[in-house]
């Protein structure tokens, strides 16, 4: 008797790491994000969503099953239980957004790895349910904002510059189970970890006889947060079932070390990130603290019908009020939010394969936890997607597809002096549903 596995699974396993591997080298040194928003708390929230939930609004806390086939769902690790098959799952992430204050606008691109995940089975079969478990890196937050003004001194011009850049990642480990019947609970613990870089800049043209000054704090933030979820499935008959979900976290406290370095460099018309600086005036550890990551509860339901429909609603609360904020930053609130969405496939014993493609739609709507100029700031988008089914392999052992999603969103106002910011967001994830580990009948 021998286990038997895919090779073209591991080859496609071997191409992901390599992957993964190339883009850490320089995740912690770049950002996906342009939000002027984002040099508030930890910069911009990304979710555990795969492009899969991403695509029905951001539901997650009761998806269980998507397509006929279990999900591999990390916002709510209660789904690990449903493993049947092992998955892999990584993707790319990909940004454009509109920034607009009063007359003025301005347009950025960019994109980057965003995920990167595994799930098994631990069940026997006709043996003990053991449930299933799940690792894997995704990001955490983004900090990416660029804020300049012109201004003037004894007749001599120069610009102001705050610059915010850098991220935080999570990687991650998760059991799941269901200890009786259509109940399931799960738990993912995660090490955090990344460097947020916000940048002071006074910049004189070339020709002037002055030093640049670069003012660059260092937030270098570890620790070890924890998730957990719950999931109910009611089975209706005729194929159709409701899945109610929770999921959710305490207010981790992670470990954040501060740091200053003040630096000088020559005007040269160039870029004032691109100079080498010319000595450093100034260095010191700021702070060596603990700061509180927001309390999150979510709670949701979806209703469906095998693998042809199904539809479902999420309500999400985060409580940021005890985040310990820097010197001269206005007080976090509470995030509150709901997410509507679904999916449909049209026939899926279809030939044609426009209609054996899942469809999806949603909509989300938060009061974010920010309030800037006395003005809540609030966040909205449609989204849609497909899941696009790759031919099966291995005499229908192995099932893949592809994920697309984009969310059409809206951040913030032009009211009040502050930025609107109009955004595609874009992901793409490759799944791959393989039978690992199974055992031949002969030699």
């Amino acid at each position: 008797m021998k286990l038997f596995y895919s090779h073209t699974s591991i080859l496609i396993l071997l191409g992901i790491s390599s992957l993964l591997l190339s883009s850490t080298r320089s995740y912690g040194q770049s950002s996906t994000s342009h939000s002027p928003y984002s040099q508030f708390g930890l910069g911009q929230m990304r979710e555990d969503l795969l492009p899969q939930t991403r695509s029905m609004g951001g539901i997650s806390s009761g998806v269980r099953f998507q397509g006929g086939l279990p999900i591999l769902n990390i916002a709510n690790p209660a789904t690990y239980s449903a493993f049947n098959r092992t998955i892999l799952d990584a993707g790319l992430y990909g940004n454009m957004t509109q920034l607009q204050k009063n007359n003025l606008t301005d347009h950025t691109a960019d994109f980057a790895f965003s995920h990167f995940a595994f799930g098994f089975t631990l069940n026997k079969n006709n043996g003990p349910k053991l449930g299933g478990i799940s690792f894997g890196l995704m990001p955490y937050s983004d900090v990416g904002y660029n804020i300049s003004a012109d201004r003037n001194i004894n007749n001599t011009p120069y610009q102001t510059k705050l610059i915010g850049e850098g991220g935080l990642n999570k990687a991650y480990f998760g059991y799941g189970i269901s200890p009786f019947k259509n109940f399931s609970i799960g738990g993912n613990i995660g090490f955090l970890f990344g460097n947020l870089y916000d940048k002071s800049i006074i910049d004189f043209p070339a020709g002037y006889s002055f030093y640049n000054t670069t003012k660059t704090d260092t937030r270098r933030v570890t620790g070890i947060v924890y998730d957990y979820g719950a999931q109910y499935f009611i089975p209706l008959g005729n194929r159709k079932n409701i899945t109610i979900g929770y999921s959710g976290s305490l207010d981790n406290s992670v470990r954040s070390k501060v740091s200053t370095i003040v630096t000088r460099s020559q005007s040269s018309g160039l870029d004032i990130t691109e100079q080498v600086p010319i000595d450093t005036s100034y260095s010191a550890i700021l702070s060596n603290r603990k700061i509180n990551l927001p309390l999150r509860h979510n709670v949701g339901f979806t209703f469906s019908k095998g693998v042809n429909w199904m539809v479902g609603a999420d309500f999400k609360y985060a409580d940021w009020s005890k985040y310990q904020v820097r010197q001269g930053e206005e007080p976090l609130g509470k995030n509150m939010g709901i997410a509507v969405g679904g999916q449909i496939k049209p026939d899926p014993t279809s030939l044609n394969y426009l209609k054996v493609i899942d469809y999806r739609l949603g909509f989300r709507y938060n009061k974010t936890h920010m309030t800037v100029n006395q003005q809540r700031i609030n966040d909205m988008a449609v989204t849609v997607g497909l899941g696009l089914p790759l031919p099966e392999t291995g005499f229908g052992r192995t099932f893949s597809n592809v994920n697309i999603s984009a969310e059409f969103g809206q951040q913030g106002t032009t009211q009040s002096n502050l930025v609107r910011e109009r955004y595609i967001n874009i992901n793409l994830g490759f799944t791959i549903n393989d039978a690992w580990f199974i055992r031949r009948s002969y030699d």
